[in-house]
């Protein structure tokens, strides 16, 4: 099977600035897959944003615009693979907190600044919950960047500051942090349903499964080592997954979950 383009998981991909200029647009994501029984094409999505209004903007170039950025976001596209598996996992959310986590490891998976503030800047807060998220933070890692991500160069400070004000944001909105000025990380509980989307995603990409328990995309989760396979191990002792390890062969199964 031909692997599927995943920025978050492809080293080389380049860091984007979408996020300076909206948040994630979780409530807006929210509202246009809330209610619907079938994945759409992008022009089945794109109808119900722009024609039917459906997330109630008053113009036609503010609902174009809305349009644009949420495609950009989470690709929104049945023939997509990742949206796909995405849409499968969304369809087996059982409560917010699961549905926040996957919105959430989609819009990393399809944004490579994100994963890497994910696994990297976000990663240790999570850990140490509650400690602040702060704007500052942001702002260093993606100076830090620069050495390896060369676009990142030509961002203005402008760019930068708003990018680091809407990260932080978009992390509250999926509900790994809380508070309004000061943010303070919230550690992530185990659901099957992030854990099996991004275990679908690695497959997508071809990483075998002694690879995937052993992956840092996990870090996203506040996971990481030899705690992924203890989580693997919970999910498939409540039924949400198949995981067996023996050995160094490693069999897992995300299809016939809860």
């Amino acid at each position: 099977m031909e692997s599927v383009s995943v920025p978050g998981l492809t080293p080389t991909a380049r860091h984007v600035s979408r996020l300076s200029a909206r948040t994630a647009l979780y409530t807006e994501v929210r509202l246009l897959l809330d209610g619907e029984s079938f994945p759409r094409t992008p022009s089945g999505y794109r109808s119900i944003v722009i024609e039917e209004n459906r997330l109630a903007r008053a113009s036609t170039s503010a609902r174009t615009k809305l349009w644009s950025e949420l495609r950009g976001r989470y690709r929104l596209d049945a023939d997509d693979p990742l949206f796909m598996a995405f849409w499968s996992e969304w369809q087996r959310c059982v409560s917010e907190a699961e549905r926040g986590l996957t919105v959430y490891v989609l819009f990393a998976l399809n944004d490579k600044l994100v994963f890497d503030l994910g696994t990297d800047l976000l990663f240790p807060l999570l850990r140490r919950a509650p400690v602040e998220l702060r704007v500052a933070d942001v702002l260093a890692f993606i100076k830090r960047a620069e050495a390896s991500h060369h676009e990142v160069e030509g961002w203005s400070d402008n760019t930068r500051r708003s990018l680091a004000q809407d990260y932080c944001a978009s992390i509250r909105d999926f509900g790994l942090s809380i508070g309004g000025t000061r943010k303070l990380t919230v550690r992530p509980a185990l659901y099957g349903a992030p854990v099996r989307l991004l275990v679908r995603a690695l497959l997508l990409t071809g990483t075998t499964p002694i690879a995937i328990a052993q992956h840092p995309a996990f870090r996203l989760l506040g996971i990481d080592g030899i705690e992924v396979i203890d989580a693997l191990g919970e999910l498939n002792r409540t039924g949400a997954l198949r995981f067996r390890l023996q050995g160094d062969i490693v069999e897992l199964d995300v299809m016939g979950g809860r």
